[in-house]
């Protein structure tokens, strides 16, 4: 830790004793009674949300957990998916709502899977990670890229960035399937020419210094200037519950505004709530997402956009049919997202 973390204000020591006695939604100054006031009752107590056993860019649904639980969710349950098994978990009603990469919605959205998107949470926070020979995306042509899985992800992902520079991602690179761990070592190797990696993992990669970053989300355009991270629900959830899902949301963007004003504690909240995963995040990467990753622009862009910059770009790849109009019609609902914009106003 740097002389300037051991100097600020909250100390790890003082910061975790205080979170035991007074808990998450006491440091965000949320009080149950106000949620309350707001609104009508849920409908439900019961709320579960997707826990990924490395991912730290999903804070803001960690960071809430007090906060949703002051907005009426007593049964509060955090339900282990990794990055790829939460679209399935969403659709089958196994997860209430979560969390994570867009592309994968969309696609589930063009075979009308039950999921619904509600709010774009925080753009960029994804890098390309590429050998010495990739300069450009467009030098992925003939070249060997390296996915979870056809269908996963970060397949969907680069996929469209493939489509967008004019490469037909079907046909133009050679996909291989790796675990993680597995294409880090590959990637340092040389065997294979690029990677999408997510936080924390990208900060491990840069810091060992494996491979280079050809495309980082948070800064490079256009992807700069769409959401990565939207928060999605099952369609059956939403439609029975628009009281707790509203609230829901609530608690999730507050919660997205205190990791962008409050990075010290937020790390230290996010690295306490992970701390029982099989690979834990350090505080480190902990704080590092805090100040990378763009919580605070979900006021400022626009999730519909996105929502179409994404489907023409899969359209382009050739992973879905729809067109974008008929992916916002059917798998969107921005109507919570716009009352809390006015709501939640600064």
């Amino acid at each position: 830790m740097s002389l300037d973390d051991r100097n600020e204000s909250w100390s790890r020591r003082k910061f975790l004793g205080q979170l035991t006695v007074a808990g998450t939604a006491g440091l965000l100054g949320v009080r149950p009674e106000h949620a309350a006031a707001a609104d009508a009752l849920p409908e439900t107590k019961r709320l579960r949300i997707a826990q990924s056993p490395t991912g730290t860019c999903w804070a803001p649904q960690y960071l809430a957990a007090d906060m949703l639980r002051g907005e009426g969710f007593s049964d509060l349950r955090y339900v282990p998916a990794d990055a790829g098994q939460v679209y399935t978990a969403i659709a089958a009603g196994e997860v209430d709502l979560s969390m994570a990469f867009i592309a994968p919605f969309v696609v589930q959205a063009d075979s009308g899977q039950q999921v619904v998107m509600l709010a774009g949470i925080h753009p960029g926070c994804i890098e390309l990670f590429c050998s010495e020979r990739i300069r450009a995306i467009r030098d992925l042509k003939g070249k060997t890229v390296s996915t979870n899985g056809i269908g996963s992800p970060n397949h969907a992902f680069l996929s469209s960035m493939i489509a967008y520079v004019g490469l037909d991602p079907r046909r133009d690179v050679n996909w291989v399937v790796h675990k993680e761990d597995e294409a880090m070592r590959h990637l340092a190797d040389g065997k294979i020419d690029a990677r999408l990696a997510a936080p924390p993992s990208s900060y491990v990669l840069r810091a060992k210094k494996i491979g280079h970053v050809v495309v980082n989300m948070t800064t490079d355009r256009p992807w700069s200037q769409y959401f990565c991270c939207v928060l999605t629900g099952n369609r059956e959830f939403v439609r029975k519950n628009p009281v707790a899902t509203k609230r829901a949301i609530r608690a999730i963007l507050k919660a997205a505004d205190f990791c962008t004003t409050n990075p010290v504690p937020s790390a230290h909240a996010l690295e306490r709530f992970l701390a029982g995963n099989a690979s834990p995040p350090t505080y480190e990467l902990a704080m590092q997402t805090m100040r990378e990753v763009p919580y605070a622009r979900w006021r400022d862009y626009d999730t519909e956009d996105t929502v179409r910059f994404y489907a023409l770009r899969l359209q382009e790849a050739g992973l879905i049919k729809s067109n974008p109009n008929k992916i916002l019609a059917q798998a969107t609902d921005f109507r919570f997202l716009n009352e809390l914009k006015k709501e939640l106003k600064t």
